[in-house]
């Protein structure tokens, strides 16, 4: 599944236990490989084929001893089909337009950031980032990375951002963060679907979307962009959820 010869030139650490973001009364620890190595750099795809993710100069997997929750997902783009509710929010947000920029962090991306900590995770781990810890992750990749902006038409208004690792077999999904106050626009969504029509343009089989944990309804979402592959011990393999209600 993944070059093994390359990857045992790399260094790995696990780091200390933390608490889990995701399932209560659990610790969270990771695998993790510095990427400003030029050989990991060289392995970036290899990596995200064996269920890394990147943040900023580094890759990691969850390595926790007690817990396999977490799972490695991507979307099957050639065979994603849109549903009636997909259809509706690219309708609702037919007004949007969607630019391709370099990973460069602005003081207007900053706020629209800052807004969406508040309002979806308030309490969480990145609320109280600077605009300089959120420079550092967007700006700090040793691989392709570009900044997808969605903007009113007209106006211009940002409401929405995407932060995208573009490999060989795929987009990476590395963060995103939306106007939180328009519930109505199911711009999570959006950017996701965007994402996949993205992808298909350039010919690219996969959307990654992270990981996916079945009992967490904060990750419940990212099911619905079937048909899914998770990354079992047998190798990457389409999964099986329940229908959702369209």
């Amino acid at each position: 599944m993944i070059d093994g010869a390359r990857l045992r030139l790399l260094d790995f650490f696990v780091t200390h236990p933390n608490p889990c973001p995701y399932l209560p009364d659990r610790l969270e620890q990771r695998v993790v490989t510095n990427m400003t190595n030029p050989l990991a750099a060289a392995s970036h795809d290899t990596l995200a084929r064996a269920g890394f993710r990147r943040v900023q100069q580094f890759a990691y997997r969850p390595a926790c001893p007690q817990c396999s929750a977490c799972v490695p997902i991507r979307v099957d783009v050639n065979r994603f089909t849109l549903t009636r509710s997909f259809r509706r929010v690219l309708n609702r947000n037919r007004d949007l337009v969607m630019d391709w920029r370099d990973p460069v962090a602005t003081t207007e991306q900053y706020r629209l950031f800052s807004s969406y900590q508040r309002c979806r995770h308030e309490g969480g781990g990145m609320q109280d980032m600077g605009f300089a810890d959120y420079a550092d992750m967007v700006c700090e990749t040793p691989i392709e990375t570009r900044i997808a902006e969605f903007r009113l038409a007209g106006s211009g208004q940002l409401l929405g951002v995407g932060l995208v690792d573009f490999q060989s077999d795929g987009l990476s999904a590395v963060y995103s963060f939306f106007g939180a106050t328009r519930p109505d626009r199911s711009l999570g969504t959006h950017i996701i679907l965007s994402l996949i029509a993205g992808a298909r343009a350039l010919g690219l089989p996969y959307v990654y979307l992270g990981y996916w944990i079945s009992s967490s309804e904060k990750m419940a979402y990212k099911s619905r962009f079937r048909p899914v592959e998770i990354l079992t011990v047998a190798g990457w393999k389409t999964a099986c959820v329940e229908d959702a209600v369209d």
